[in-house]
């Protein structure tokens, strides 16, 4: 469905609504009420809010929004994005972080929460805009840095997944750390594989503009 700049096609809106959703399922669900005493339950959150969730939610802005507050360029500065995604994906996995983290509630609620909610769609911002013209990150780019983003994705679950003991002082069982780490490491590499394919679908229909482009600056040289 094709819309006026500034409106919001129905794919956006189910986009939208879907991430609102997700976000709701692993908050407000059985799973959000005891994320922090299992940790795979925990990791189902993790990965449903930062991997699932926010695309979602980029998915479903509008076209037309791109603000020019400099703060908020900054936070989605490619760059600064990408290390502010995967820091917070490795910081809250680290021993003394989570442990903090797991034996205070808020932090978990006010803090963890939010950071999985706001980081993410800065983080995904510009690598799944459907604009094809002025882009803030080339269509390339993008299918690059989610590819590279699997790496400190798959490799926390795997430390996770092969540590011979528990990790956080026995606040979980070791084949509850075992499954979260297994969610982690396999279902990371499965939802960036989509993510990607998105990636690969803008990069393929920005080339046909790019064909389509030439050609009709090519076929208004010749009428002259």
């Amino acid at each position: 469905m094709r819309t006026s700049k500034g409106l919001v096609g129905v794919r956006q809106q189910i986009f939208f609504y879907f991430g609102i959703l997700s976000a709701l399922t692993v908050i407000t669900s059985p799973i959000g009420a005891r994320a922090m005493d299992y940790f795979s339950l925990h990791m189902v959150q993790h990965i449903t809010l930062m991997m699932i969730t926010g695309p979602l939610l980029v998915l479903g802005t509008p076209n037309s929004f791109h603000p020019t507050n400099r703060y908020f360029k900054a936070a989605t500065n490619p760059t600064f994005s990408w290390f502010a995604y995967a820091s917070l994906m490795i910081g809250v996995h680290l021993p003394v972080p989570h442990q903090f983290i797991m034996n205070h509630p808020w932090a978990h609620t006010y803090c963890e929460v939010g950071l999985y909610l706001l980081l993410p769609y800065l983080f995904y911002f510009n690598l799944l805009n459907r604009n094809l013209v002025g882009r803030r990150v080339t269509p390339a780019m993008s299918v690059i840095s989610l590819f590279l983003m699997m790496v400190p994705e798959t490799l926390t679950g795997f430390f996770i997944y092969t540590a011979p003991g528990s990790l956080y002082d026995n606040m979980y069982s070791l084949n509850d750390q075992r499954i979260g780490g297994s969610f982690m490491w396999a279902g990371a590499m499965i939802i960036d594989a989509i993510w990607m394919a998105f990636a690969v679908f803008h990069w393929i229909k920005s080339e046909e503009k790019k064909s389509q482009d030439m050609d009709a600056e090519i076929a208004a040289g010749n009428d002259k």
